[in-house]
């Protein structure tokens, strides 16, 4: 039996599409370019906020990133403020994660989100106590899909990769899961498409949450 599931956060435990969409429009609004819709950012999402900056500067014709440390700098402000606007859980999650502490199983998220807004968001929307671990993005340890935040998990709750399970919605979640060498689940309800988890080698993909528990015995 598995012991530990390692989660993704944006687009695999919380819908927060509108969220970043928010935060990023109301940044490159202040130099000068238009909004985007909601679907673009499906794809702008899934490296890291300086990621997220940069494919939206380019996409708004910014090619070479001129205004990308002022954006960068303002967009960390306005995050900080609006990071949790019309953030909410996926349906089934919250009794996905019930059902997995009845089984006494480990929880923890791995997140390109920066680790005080990964807190922010995991302890607003499941309290302080859901998760085991929580790692979210910092200076010292390498984004995904490095698996550096997969290993630093690892290693803090004393678990052998081969009862890790790790879930997530895109092809930086499946790569992250192969580079550190355990089992990954990709799921279909985030932001990206099964084609994308499949070309990327999920091990499983599931559409509902609770199809997950039949993957951790």
């Amino acid at each position: 039996m598995k012991k530990l599931v390692i989660f993704d956060l944006d687009g695999t435990l919380t819908d927060s599409l509108a969220s970043i969409q928010y935060c990023t429009n109301l940044t490159i609004r202040e130099f000068g370019y238009a909004p985007f819709p909601l679907e673009p950012f499906r794809y702008f999402v899934g490296d890291g906020a300086e990621e997220l900056i940069k494919r939206a500067l380019k996409a708004s014709g910014d090619l070479e990133l001129v205004h990308y440390e002022k954006a960068m700098e303002r967009y960390r402000q306005v995050f900080k403020e609006h990071c949790m606007y019309k953030v909410k859980p996926y349906d089934g999650i919250l009794e996905l994660l019930k059902a997995l502490k009845e089984k006494g199983m480990l929880l923890a998220v791995n997140s390109n989100k920066p680790h005080e807004r990964t807190v922010d968001v995991i302890e607003q929307i499941f309290g302080k106590d859901c998760f085991h671990m929580l790692a979210g993005q910092v200076p010292e340890r390498k984004r995904k899909p490095d698996p550096a935040g997969v290993f630093h998990i690892v290693d803090t709750l004393g678990i052998n990769k081969a009862d890790v399970i790790y879930i997530g919605d895109t092809c930086t979640d499946m790569q992250t899961g192969k580079n550190a060498g355990v089992f990954t689940v990709g799921v279909l309800w985030g932001f990206r498409d099964r084609k994308e988890l499949e070309e990327n080698k999920a091990d499983v993909i599931i559409e509902k949450p609770m199809e997950l528990l039949k993957y951790i015995s």
